[in-house]
């Protein structure tokens, strides 16, 4: 599976559990969280955090875990900002030269 595949599944879960809430369900419990997406940012934040720390210390392994992390907090992020994953992938593709 390419990366493309995995980020796109991904995206898809997120929005099936927007449109379908699943007890137990994190990215439920990010979206429903009474802070609203003051949490998904906060999480951002914190996976953002992580990750330098990772490679500032050259953490290896951890740099891989919290970059994981990072992407998908901002996924979430994304989704309740109401933006769409395309969106950012079209700006990503206008910038290549």
């Amino acid at each position: 599976m390419t990366g493309n595949d995995i980020l796109g599944e991904l995206w898809e879960v997120i929005g099936n559990r927007v449109q379908n809430p699943r007890e137990g369900s994190y990215i439920n419990s990010l979206l429903r969280d009474p802070k609203g997406i003051d949490r998904v940012l906060e999480k951002v934040g914190e996976e953002a955090t992580e990750y330098i720390l990772a490679v500032k210390n050259g953490r290896q392994r951890e740099i891989v875990m919290e970059a994981a992390d990072l992407q998908f907090h901002l996924l979430v992020s994304l989704k309740a900002a109401g933006i769409e994953f395309s969106s950012v992938l079209d700006e990503l593709e206008s910038r290549r030269r």
